[in-house]
């Protein structure tokens, strides 16, 4: 049979009517070309908000919202094709065809990432643009003592290594940049690396991953790459890399250099990149331990690492930076803090059983207390009419929990284990991975090893929706 009629051919990745392991793909709605043009032709707009005019905010968050729901289509037929590719790898037996859909699978993969990623760009696109309708002040920081004093006198110890830890949207970023600013305050060199920046095809080449890091923090500084010169291929990509901090960034200044690292989780999903740019984190911090001129010159470097509390692949204990320096965990709001919030937002007439109100239905979370009291200021509409509508639609928080909810939907595991979380009068024992994830989203908290909703907002909420 001429090899264009062979019905077990693979073709254009497209797995209709495939003969796999003497069965057949049933695979009719899954075309990687429709999804790759659908894919192409999808465009996200910019990133953030370039307009002060309110009603051109308000466009660009409904063309947001229809670039999101196409995607969200794309996503569920790419999210099949996978599925259906991986189905077919168990049950194929041939060796040449289970390396052929093994090849596959990796492309498909990295495509639904890639979506996954656009989709992510969209939801913070769409928050920006209600914060701004709202006309929120996100630069307002309240301070949870001691933590800041904490950070401030950790960060001018030489060879310091702070770890900031806390689920989405509680503050890392805010506190991280509080650190830096400090930092220059001290005369020190500031760097800050946003792992959410980096392009897939960086994260998936240790090499690729390690020049990007020296050439971003070199940029930070004003200074010159000069890779060809400091990084010689006969050393292995991590001593190429400590050479290049060494010899370079850390050479030119008596200066401390603080490199603040955000999103640090993105990497939990990459072993080829996780494990070593731990044990290189790891070996930077050690060496600023050594008694000698090496060791004089790594003591300038200070390092904030941020992450989420989503749990990180294991690592030698020797090799892992999650053991060693100052852990700071980013706790939630108390009331006198959120009374603090609302006197900076001029709501001095909100008392505290107004606010213990709000307290009692958002819990102490940063993000949905800053956002329900820079609601108050800017609409006239009363706290009980914001708490009555809260966990609907019409209500403030209607983007942000349909986020949450798109998260989960995506994630079966995530839903099932959330979804017997808001239906318990009594904490919930999950999967460990499944709790973590939970928790790093912000959608639980942890007593002991069990699990409650974070709040009553979310259990409202998610208790009529994943029925």
């Amino acid at each position: 049979m001429p090899e264009s009629q062979d019905p077990n051919k693979i073709s254009n990745n497209d797995l209709r009517n495939s003969q796999l392991g003497g069965g057949l793909i049933n695979a009719e709605t899954v075309n990687a070309q429709r999804v790759g043009g659908d894919i192409h032709n999808i465009y996200l707009g910019q990133q953030t908000m370039a307009s002060s005019d309110l009603a051109q905010s308000q466009n660009q968050q409904q063309r947001s919202q229809q670039e999101r729901d196409s995607l969200e289509k794309i996503y569920t037929l790419q999210n099949e094709k996978v599925a259906e590719i991986r189905k077919a790898l168990i049950l194929e037996t041939d060796p040449s065809r289970k390396f052929q859909f093994k090849q596959q699978l990796q492309e498909e993969e990295g495509t639904l990432e890639e979506l996954a990623n656009r989709l992510n760009a969209i939801e913070q696109q769409l928050q920006a643009t209600e914060n701004f309708g709202m006309g929120e002040d996100t630069n307002i920081y309240i301070e949870r003592p001691p933590i800041e004093d904490k950070c401030y006198k950790g960060i001018v110890q030489p060879g310091a290594l702070i770890r900031l830890k806390a689920p989405q949207k509680m503050g890392k970023t805010l506190l991280l940049e509080k650190i830096l600013d400090y930092a220059r305050q001290q005369g020190y060199q500031t760097a800050k690396l946003n792992l959410q920046l980096a392009d897939i095809n960086i994260l998936t080449n240790l090499k690729t991953f390690l020049q990007w890091l020296c050439v971003d923090v070199a940029d930070s500084l004003d200074l010159e790459p000069q890779l060809d010169k400091h990084w010689q291929e006969v050393f292995g990509l991590n001593k190429n890399c400590t050479r290049y901090f060494q010899k370079y960034l850390l050479a030119v200044t008596d200066n401390p250099l603080v490199l603040g690292i955000d999103n640090f989780e993105r990497l939990f999903e990459y072993p080829e990149i996780f494990p070593q740019f731990c044990l290189l984190l790891r070996g930077w911090y050690e060496a600023a331990k050594q008694r000698d001129k090496i060791g004089n010159i790594w003591k300038k470097l200070r390092l904030v690492v941020v992450h989420s509390t989503e749990a990180y692949p294991s690592l030698d204990t020797n090799h892992s930076p999650f053991n060693v320096g100052l852990p700071i965990d980013l706790p939630e709001f108390n009331l006198q803090q959120v009374t603090n919030l609302a006197n900076q937002n001029e709501l001095g007439l909100l008392r505290e059983a107004h606010l213990s109100k709000l307290m009692r239905l958002v819990g102490g979370h940063p993000y949905l207390v800053q956002h329900a009291i820079a609601y108050l200021k800017s609409q006239p509409v009363s706290l009980e009419e914001l708490l009555r509508l809260a966990p609907t639609e019409q209500g403030i928080f209607s983007d942000h929990l349909r986020q949450q909810l798109w998260h989960l939907q995506h994630n079966p595991q995530l839903e099932a284990g959330y979804k017997r979380v808001v239906m318990a009068n009594a904490p919930i024992r999950l999967d460990t991975e499944v709790a973590f994830k939970l928790h790093s989203l912000g959608l639980v908290k942890l007593s002991s090893n069990d699990c409650v909703p974070s709040c009553d907002l979310y259990r409202q909420y998610f208790s009529t929706r994943l029925r």
